[in-house]
């Protein structure tokens, strides 16, 4: 099997700067998308370095069992140590930048992963914060991950709330993100991959202004996946565009006997916060503590 993908990132209409980022990269079958905060604009420094940080480390360790500078963790796999590992290289990263330079000062980023294994038939996932992972299956859609948030964290610890208590909590505080600690807390999954499938990496720009049903219904109908991303940030800004919209969507697919993939042999630039056509690609105001303006 094969892994094809498709990412786009917008500003919405409600923004005047773009703070999400994303990567493809073909070579590695990894995909990226991170959602960056913090004021004076270091948002949009904190998920790109995010991205560029984890693309550089899966260039640079290109040999299986590479984990440097943190140790191999023999409960996992050669995947999740990567993806583990490139995600914690990115966090450091962040928080080293953001204390040499005053106005990345408090700035920090979500982010979502995959990395694809066609010799296993698995899609690793690994995340912090709330940019989300989705598959689409037999007409079914399933959230993989969880999002690292307030309302979230008091649901699992008392999950007797009540509609009205829900209802106070604030729904745009995220407890979980690459910058905030020197330790980040990574949750890394696999999920057995079927031709067909397709997981769809987005921003809480496009999770939270377009329903799971209407994802569902679109990544289900439309066979073009770049065309499926702006039929996907379409929706989200008719919908009201409040936020920065960040969709990517990775297909598996089954690979002729004998068949040879681009992307098995030609590496791909990086793409990173690529605007709809006729968008500015301006950097982006922040958030600070880790809460959404």
């Amino acid at each position: 099997m094969r892994a094809v993908a498709a990412g786009i990132s917008d500003v919405g209409l409600q923004r005047d700067h773009n703070e999400d980022s994303f990567a493809i990269l073909k070579e590695q079958r990894l995909f990226i998308v991170a959602d960056g905060m913090g004021g004076h604009r270091a948002g949009d420094v904190a998920s790109r370095l995010a991205t560029e940080s984890i693309v550089d480390f899966f260039r640079a360790a290109a040999n299986e069992g590479y984990t440097w500078p943190f140790p191999f963790d023999t409960r996992l796999t050669d995947e999740e140590n990567r993806l583990l590992c490139g995600i914690r290289i990115a966090n450091r990263q962040i928080i080293e930048r953001s204390t040499r330079s005053r106005e990345c000062q408090g700035m920090g980023t979500t982010v979502v992963g995959c990395l694809f294994s066609s010799a296993k038939g698995k899609m690793f996932i690994g995340h912090v914060g709330d940019s989300r992972a989705y598959r689409v299956r037999n007409q079914q859609i399933q959230l993989m991950t969880r999002d690292h948030s307030l309302v979230n964290d008091y649901l699992l610890a008392m999950p007797e709330l009540t509609e009205e208590q829900r209802s106070e909590l604030p729904k745009n505080v995220i407890t979980r993100a690459l910058g905030m600690q020197e330790q980040v807390a990574v949750d890394i999954q696999s999920d057995d991959a079927v031709a067909g499938d397709c997981y769809v990496l987005c921003s809480d720009g496009l999770s939270g202004m377009v329903e799971d049903r209407e994802i569902l219904e679109v990544v289900s109908t439309t066979s073009d996946l770049e065309v499926a991303c702006r039929r996907l940030i379409a929706l989200a800004n008719e919908h009201g565009g409040e936020d920065n919209i960040t969709a990517l969507i990775v297909r598996v697919e089954q690979q002729a006997e004998g068949e040879i993939s681009l992307s098995d042999t030609l590496p791909t630039p990086v793409t990173m916060r690529q605007p709809l056509d006729g968008q500015a690609d301006t950097p982006p105001a922040g958030v600070v503590g880790g809460k959404r303006d």
